[in-house]
């Protein structure tokens, strides 16, 4: 008989073949199973990129927050300023009754040849435009008062930080803030107190100034009644009182004085003290180089005249 092939357990039986197409696998010789090829890995080229930051989106909200509140602030500062005008408007003077001022009578006493000897009184010159004043006159009052009156609404807030840095510089009241509009208003309309109350009404009254009458009308008006020390209103009876002639003709060194007094008119008037009225005329004399109205050589001049 043919031998048998031994089998795997030792036992004499046939030695079984795999399928082939069946459902089984075959096993590699040696006892090991087949595995799968694993892919080979990708090289890496680098570090993987951070996700961009949304910074347009983070911009755009950043500046629609403050479009946002800088919009609420100006409207409640709207209303806050709408809610002030009303507060104190209500009681506002009428604009129709200009006030005058309660002038005394005037009494000039003259020697045989028409020399004034003394005079009692208050005394109002004449009514003058701006157009018949020399301009060296109404350069001195602006460059002294309000260097900006052709140029602000009648309220300048420039003015009004340049006078509170000088105080403050200063350590005391050196320069007020109030243009020639705003004094015009308390000349006609309102009382010499001073209080918030009026200085709001006098900023309420100097733009409706502005915006009735024209700016030679408004300066006009002022240098017309202005108090000028001595029982003078106005820049034509201060001249006739101090120099003995019209405004029209008062010099430079004269125009430098008459807008010395219009910060403190009884302390500077030349009536009560000529020395100190020719010291008030300097540094008006050189507000007007820096305002760029007058020359220093000029100023120089002007300064070494005698009233």
């Amino acid at each position: 008989m043919p031998a048998r092939s031994r089998s795997r357990s030792g036992g004499t039986g046939p030695r079984k073949t795999p399928r082939l197409g069946g459902t089984g696998r075959a096993r590699p010789a040696g006892g090991l199973r087949a595995t799968r090829p694993k892919p080979a890995a990708k090289p890496r080229t680098g570090t993987a990129k951070p996700r961009p930051r949304p910074q347009r989106r983070r911009r755009r909200s950043v500046a629609g927050r403050i479009a946002k509140w800088s919009f609420l602030a100006a409207l409640w500062l709207m209303v806050m300023a709408v809610g002030t005008v009303v507060y104190f408007a209500h009681d506002l003077p009428d604009v129709r009754q200009i006030a005058e001022p309660d002038l005394r009578p005037t009494l000039v006493i003259q020697d045989r040849q028409g020399q004034s000897l003394a005079r009692y009184g208050d005394l109002r010159g004449e009514t003058l435009p701006v157009d018949a004043l020399p301009p060296h006159l109404i350069d001195a009052v602006l460059a002294i008062e309000d260097r900006r009156f052709y140029a602000h609404p009648g309220v300048d807030p420039i003015g009004i930080g340049r006078a509170l840095w000088r105080n403050l510089s200063a350590g005391g009241v050196r320069q007020g803030g109030s243009t020639i509009t705003q004094q015009l208003a308390k000349i006609l309309f309102l009382s010499p107190e001073r209080t918030l109350r009026r200085k709001v009404q006098e900023a309420i009254l100097a733009f409706w100034l502005e915006a009735t009458y024209s700016k030679d009308e408004i300066l006009a008006g002022y240098l017309n009644r202005v108090y000028l020390g001595s029982g003078t209103y106005g820049m034509d009876a201060a001249a006739r009182a101090y120099f003995g002639r019209s405004a029209q003709e008062v010099s430079l060194r004269q125009a430098s004085v008459l807008a010395g007094l219009l910060r403190a008119p009884s302390r500077y008037s030349p009536a009560a003290s000529p020395e100190r009225a020719l010291a008030r005329g300097d540094p008006v004399l050189q507000a007007m180089v820096d305002a760029g109205s007058l020359t220093p050589a000029a100023a120089a001049a002007a300064e070494q005249a005698a009233l």
